[in-house]
């Protein structure tokens, strides 16, 4: 990942972590079930089944955590990769889904604490919001690499699931 960012994967959960102006950011996801569905669909003329098989790539969602030096609150962007949604800027390759305000320091969020939701956001505002993640290196290239680096662990992590089952079910 361009930018600065330190990676820390534990298992198929991977968390991205930058500091710059007194701030800390930290992107966390998770591989699994972040390939999307592939439909089959039957071969065009002329092309043969085998040469139709789509590119497998992983696009997670994934949450940004935005903490100031001075902490009592963590913003949280709960993100994901639309699939032609309507109504988001064509110029995006993610988008965000919730936004909230949550205890700096605390592992389990709190339900009780109010998440908004963008369906009902201002348009300004929820502008504002983007340029503030990209303000801070969450922007479509970090998306795209963000889909690079998921894809790689996922399929790193298939082949370990593979070998894994192979070694179970040899054993008698």
């Amino acid at each position: 990942m361009s930018g600065g960012w330190e990676l820390d994967v534990h298992g198929t959960e991977a968390k991205l972590l930058r500091k710059i102006a007194g701030e800390r950011i930290t992107v966390t996801f998770n591989i699994n079930n972040s390939i999307p569905p592939t439909f089959d669909e039957e071969p065009q003329e002329g092309q043969k089944a085998d040469e139709q098989e789509p590119e497998l790539t992983s696009t997670p969602n994934f949450v940004v955590e935005v903490t100031k030096d001075d902490p009592k609150q963590t913003l949280v962007l709960d993100c994901h990769y639309p699939e032609d949604e309507v109504g988001i800027e064509e110029s995006d390759i993610f988008s965000i889904r919730e936004v909230s305000f949550q205890p700096t320091g605390e592992s389990d969020w709190k339900d009780t604490n109010y998440t908004l939701s963008t369906d009902s956001l201002d348009w300004a505002l929820y502008d504002h919001l983007m340029d503030f993640l990209a303000d801070r290196g969450v922007d479509n290239t970090f998306a795209d690499e963000l889909i690079e680096l998921s894809t790689a662990l996922e399929h790193q992590e298939y082949i370990r699931f593979l070998e894994d089952l192979k070694s179970f079910v040899k054993c008698q």
